[in-house]
């Protein structure tokens, strides 16, 4: 049997930031990283746009604003001196006409009261930091970037291994058995005993909560966000990052446009339930995943709350026009030519029974185990941050 002192499960970033700031803190405990999959970041770490998010949108005082600007600058550090490329090249959070300008003016509001560098412009403002976007004004946040986040887990990875964690990939965990002082994790290959478990397992965090002994707040439901690229000639109708005001009740930003950091630009995503957990493409079902969506309470409490803004995202699903049409309020001179499909990603959306979506990151403790059951956006940004907030709990329990 092998055995450590911290078992983390999930190899995506935030278990990967987890695993380096344990060996960083504490060189001499044991650490293993488990990840059911081949290879490491497989999902959420690698299918986002690449956005080092300043912080504008969050509530304050919410966990996401707290880790949101300290992990943005660890992670501009960690980059900085890993040579990763990341480029600060500004977002402009557009509002195209009157009924925008509310939701505008709180967004600022929350901006300001985060410590985020941004400023409400004009249209004439507006036009000189992106010259084809629409709108009657804007936010305009110039701190706001980009960067390979697959990079950065290939770079945490190495630097684990280096201080003697061990990565198993390759390796699902399927039971966890809690003894005295020790708790058994059961998997496809040889059983793993160690003292504590953190859960990073994303898409499938709820589940390994369950197994954990715990009862999860929420219920993990996938959506999955479509996107689009731009071809090249329509590459200069984008110069950084152009976002919709989103809506504040809603925990989606709507369609927008993203330079990437190795060149390109995507647009979207739109939101849809997706048919599997791990359903990237139309056709990807998995009927258990399915059912289990489909009859829980939850989501069968947010369907006649959001059920129009759920046709929107279907439709433009199903209708490349639809979605053009989206892009379009943002910058007109789009148009159906520019387009062509781009890899689609999955969105691990907490729900709770009674309807509310979780739109914060969530931590369920017991003596010996964090799971982190909800890790939305802004969690590859924070994720250096994340990690060293699950290390501090961590530390109370190893006497540090």
């Amino acid at each position: 049997m092998n055995r450590t002192d911290v078992a983390v499960i999930g190899g995506g970033i935030v278990g990967l930031a987890t695993a380096w700031q344990l060996t960083r803190r504490h060189p001499d405990l044991g650490v293993v990283v488990i990840e059911k999959e081949n290879a490491l970041a497989r999902h959420q770490s690698s299918h986002n746009s690449g956005v080092l998010h300043a912080g504008i949108y969050y509530r304050p005082g919410s966990l996401k604003a707290e880790n949101c600007r300290s992990g943005k600058a660890a992670m501009q550090t960690f980059c900085t001196e890993e040579e990763i490329p990341f480029e600060l090249c500004g977002k402009v959070v557009v509002a195209v006409d009157e009924s925008d300008l509310p939701a505008l003016e709180m967004i600022y509001e929350r901006g300001r009261a985060n410590g985020v560098e941004c400023s409400v412009i004009g249209r004439e403002r507006l036009l000189k930091i992106e010259p084809h976007a629409a709108g009657i004004k804007a936010i305009h946040v110039p701190e706001s970037g980009i960067v390979d986040y697959a990079l950065v887990c290939d770079r945490l990875a190495r630097r684990i291994r280096e201080r003697g964690a061990r990565i198993h990939t390759g390796t699902r965990v399927t039971g966890i058995s809690s003894g005295r002082d020790t708790i058994i994790l059961e998997t496809e290959t040889d059983p793993i005993e160690t003292r504590f478990v953190v859960n990073c397992a994303g898409l499938h965090a709820d589940r390994v909560t369950r197994m954990t002994g715990m009862v999860p707040e929420a219920k993990i439901v996938p959506f999955r966000g479509e996107y689009y690229k731009l071809k090249p000639e329509a590459h200069e109708l984008v110069r950084g990052l152009i976002y919709p005001v989103p809506d504040p009740d809603f925990p989606f930003l709507g369609v927008h446009f993203t330079r990437m950091i190795n060149g390109g630009v995507e647009c979207g995503p739109n939101a849809v339930l997706a048919l599997a957990r791990e359903g990237y493409r139309k056709a990807d079902i998995n009927l258990g995943d399915l059912f289990e969506s489909l009859t829980y309470r939850g989501l069968l409490r947010v369907i006649p709350r959001y059920w129009r803004t759920g046709i929107g995202e279907i439709w433009r699903s199903i209708s490349r026009k639809a979605f053009v049409r989206a892009l379009q309020r943002l910058v007109p001179e789009i148009g159906i030519e520019h387009l062509e499909p781009a890899p689609a990603g999955v969105r691990a959306q907490a729900i709770r029974p009674d309807g509310r979506m979780v739109d914060d990151f969530l931590i369920q403790e017991s003596d010996r185990v964090i799971n982190v059951g909800n890790a939305p956006s802004p969690a590859a940004t924070a994720a250096l941050n994340i990690g060293g907030l699950i290390v501090d709990r961590l530390d109370e329990r190893i006497g540090a």
